[in-house]
């Protein structure tokens, strides 16, 4: 416990559990292995749950989620979104299930690995770039083409919004990563310092109430933000995907 709280990047390490490797590939089994295993039994239990004509409390989370997933879609999207809803629905428990259990003491957060987080945003930025090259054909350049440009501005703004198409995996990823750390790092570092003080403040320990008070908000911060960040990746793959299916 001492070791792990020395410094507030050790939470983010990716520890080896069962070692192995071929030449000089690294394929240990490591703790974020673990996470995603985990994440991965879930999301299998949870969608291969018996449903009850009478819902249970456990069936009306999974209704709701579904529900508030499917209006997001469909708002954004319309009808043509109703073929993208377990995509959704997997990105946003993946996402939000990764950052809970990053809450866990002494757990790896994997959504706030930039290896997680860029290459899942990759990829759902390269699948949906597939679906609107294979749905449009060469009318997908339009996509960087908005109306009512002038014909003169017409090549600078092709450019720019092409750029900015290109940028949209590592805004993506980068986003929630950052949150991520940014939010753990701080929570760690205000634990140590009032750990400090109630160990080693003597007549000052009172004092050490004080930042126990802010923990607790932060803690609560950070699971709201565990939510956000969950949702807002996931309208943002919704985004993208309205965009490519309507040329918007």
């Amino acid at each position: 416990m001492f070791e792990l709280i020395n410094s507030p990047l050790e939470q983010f390490q990716v520890i080896p559990i069962i070692n192995f490797g071929i030449g000089t590939y690294d394929l240990s089994f490591t703790n974020m292995s673990v996470n995603c295993l985990l994440i991965l039994t879930m999301y299998t239990i949870w969608m291969k749950s018996k449903m009850y004509l009478i819902p249970t409390n456990y069936q009306l989370i999974l209704e709701n989620l579904y529900s508030f997933i499917k209006s997001t879609i469909l708002d954004q999207i319309g009808t043509d979104g109703k073929k993208y809803l377990n995509l959704g629905l997997t990105v946003f428990l993946f996402i939000l299930t990764g950052n809970l259990l990053g809450m866990i003491p002494y757990n790896l957060t994997i959504t706030s690995h930039i290896i997680i987080s860029f290459g899942l945003s990759f990829s759902l930025w390269l699948g949906i770039t597939l679906i609107g090259i294979l749905k449009h054909g060469f009318k997908f350049v339009y996509l960087f083409m908005p109306e009512g440009v002038p014909l003169a501005l017409l090549p600078l703004i092709t450019v720019i919004e092409f750029i900015s198409y290109l940028t949209r995996p590592f805004s993506l990823g980068i986003r929630l990563s950052a949150n991520m750390f940014a939010g753990h790092t701080l929570l760690n570092i205000i634990s140590f310092f009032t750990w400090n003080i109630l160990t080693f403040g003597g007549v000052l320990s009172v004092f050490g109430l004080i930042p126990l008070v802010l923990i607790l908000l932060l803690i609560a911060l950070e699971i709201v933000i565990c939510f956000l960040q969950a949702y807002v990746f996931t309208v943002l793959v919704i985004s993208y995907l309205n965009d490519v299916i309507h040329l918007h």
